[in-house]
């Protein structure tokens, strides 16, 4: 029996230069499951994308799914793609031994953690409170800056990255501190801030942390911890039951952070080179 690649539907192209195809995958002439080949991705039409890959229950663990993403690299290789990204939630075995088979490297983790009516309170000496605008606008300057750096790390033009910042605080703070639904709350040990804490909505209705950081002279001290729990707290006051993140896989002081506090991963994020 030979495992094939049917289109299910139109090519969508965007002005970019993006494309995406949904495919269904096929033994002969029957179908076995489906996935979406995209080349639209931040980066550019140059990394692609293997998105919904699912083989139906009882056509699982017969090498489909292995064979039908080798052919989605070659749609991709096709396209002019010269990597290729994949996100497997954590909670699917089979995702994640089709990743290390065809040696995708994970580089980042999607991370949540249900939480308790009352999070624990803050370590003597450490308070929270809300970002003035003074340090609201010294922060968003640092933050656009930081995040554009964030990008052209991960293989973005500096012209993108910067256009792509710009773009997403915009979209998320368009009335800065006043913007509904988001909290910029300040860390302070002993009257001295030491870091701060940016959250708001994420798409399914939990709390998102979408910037958080100890400041670099006040390091090691263990103010990231408090600085979790500030979040945490501030999450469930806006009525928040469910608190998600997102942290590199390099970021180890982050991660055991992370998982000490009871976050667990929800998606693994694997990248590979097309050669």
């Amino acid at each position: 029996m030979t495992t094939t690649l049917r289109p299910s539907g139109p090519l969508q192209q965007s002005d970019g230069g993006g494309r995406s195809r949904p495919y269904e995958i096929r033994v002969n002439s029957r179908r076995v499951g489906a996935l979406l080949i995209a080349a639209d991705t931040p980066f550019g039409p140059t990394v692609g994308e293997i998105r919904d890959l699912a083989v139906d229950e009882r056509d699982r663990r017969r090498g489909r799914a292995t064979v039908a993403a080798l052919a989605a690299e070659e749609v991709l290789r096709g396209w002019g793609c010269r990597r290729i990204r994949i996100s497997v939630p954590a909670g699917s075995p089979g995702g994640l031994r089709l990743a290390a088979a065809l040696r995708y490297a994970e580089y980042s983790r999607n991370m949540a953690k249900d939480l308790p009516q009352q999070p624990p309170a803050l370590t003597a000496g450490a308070v929270g409170r809300p970002m003035t605008e003074a340090e609201y606008e010294a922060w968003e300057a640092r933050a656009r800056a930081q995040y554009a750096r964030s990008w052209v790390g991960r293989g973005m033009s500096p012209q993108a990255a910067e256009a792509k910042s710009n773009a997403d605080h915009d979209a998320m703070l368009p009335r800065g501190l006043a913007t509904p639904g988001i909290d910029l709350a300040v860390l302070e040990a002993a009257g001295t801030p030491v870091g701060h804490v940016w959250l708001g909505p994420a798409a399914d209705g939990s709390g998102y942390v979408y910037d958080v950081e100890v400041a670099e002279e006040h390091r090691g001290r263990g103010h990231g911890r408090n600085l979790m729990l500030l979040a945490e707290r501030t999450a469930v006051a806006a009525g928040h039951r469910r608190l998600a993140l997102h942290v590199f896989s390099d970021n180890t002081p982050a991660l055991r952070l992370y998982e000490s506090l009871g976050y667990l991963p929800t998606d693994i994020n694997y990248g590979k080179d097309l050669v």
